[in-house]
């Protein structure tokens, strides 16, 4: 499995009889976890040009980076422990 996200997002299952199995994540969990990633990625870069050419803070970004992260480690602790 060379897809480090579909590989993050698969659960361990263990059913009463003691065989275990993968059970992986839908596409589109994949595919919307890629793009928030993708786009928290965009967002640091901006916040860093912004830091760099501007010289100031943005807080604004700060905030889209805060809530993607927040949305992105949500995403992870759930789909492993349900």
């Amino acid at each position: 499995m060379t897809d480090w996200v579909k590989k993050a997002l698969t659960r361990k299952t263990t059913t009463k009889r003691g065989l275990k199995g993968e059970a992986e994540p839908d596409s589109r969990l994949v595919l919307g976890t890629k793009f928030a990633i993708a786009l928290t990625f965009s967002l640091t870069a901006l916040e860093i040009a912004h830091l760099a050419l501007l010289g100031t803070w943005n807080s604004e970004i700060f905030a889209a980076i805060t809530g993607l992260t927040g949305t992105i480690t949500g995403i992870m602790i759930s789909q492993k422990s349900s």
